[in-house]
């Protein structure tokens, strides 16, 4: 008799072994990290982790699938608020609100090692990084058409650049400060660079 998969409880163990992984990643890089620690440090036995994954490259990518979602759900969250710039903010300050995680920066050098070695990888994050830059476009685009401000430069570079000051968090974050937060900073930036229209010319 085949042997009934209860779909919850793979689902947890393939979770536990998403979250101890990123750990393990984080901290000890892709190649140095072997399967046999990412089961032992998720409570499994040695062989779970290509029970659940089908290599450990899967096991990595699932780190990043994790975000997808939310990231999909906090750009349906702002898409639709009228005050523009406020909702570009808010999304900006959500996403470098990630790079608090101590786990983040490690994590965000072993992802750029990783795409040059797997193409699945490089298509999940290059279409992550599309919405996020589609939807800040769309609210440049209605934030310069309703004069809330003046990008100064075209709705999609500029959506880009507020991407990069995002990517800048997690680069130049320091696991050793703990009470580092560069989510003002991110803020102030993009406030900058979308200058508010004087009132006297909307």
């Amino acid at each position: 008799m085949a042997r009934t998969v209860d779909p919850q409880r793979a689902a947890e163990r393939r979770h536990a072994i998403t979250l101890a992984a990123a750990e393990l990643f984080a901290a000890h890089g892709f190649e140095r990290t072997t399967a046999a620690q990412i089961a032992a440090a998720a409570g499994l036995s040695s062989g779970s982790v290509f029970y659940y994954f089908q290599d450990k490259a899967a096991v990595f990518r699932s780190i990043f699938e994790l975000s997808i979602p939310e990231h999909a759900a906090l750009v349906a969250e702002h898409i639709d608020r009228t005050d523009c710039l406020g909702a570009i903010l808010d999304i900006a300050e959500a996403l470098a609100a990630e790079s608090l995680d101590v786990a983040a920066p490690g994590f965000m050098f072993e992802l750029l090692r990783r795409l040059g070695h797997d193409q699945e990888l490089a298509i999940m994050v290059v279409e992550d990084a599309r919405l996020s830059a589609q939807a800040l476009t769309t609210l440049i685009e209605r934030g310069a058409a309703a004069r809330q401000f003046d990008p100064g430069f075209p709705a999609a570079e500029t959506a880009r650049w507020i991407l990069a000051v995002v990517d800048a968090a997690f680069l130049n974050a320091d696991p050793a400060e703990t009470d580092r937060d560069p989510r003002p900073l991110v803020r102030a930036t993009i406030s900058r660079l979308l200058r508010p229209t004087p009132m006297e010319d909307r």
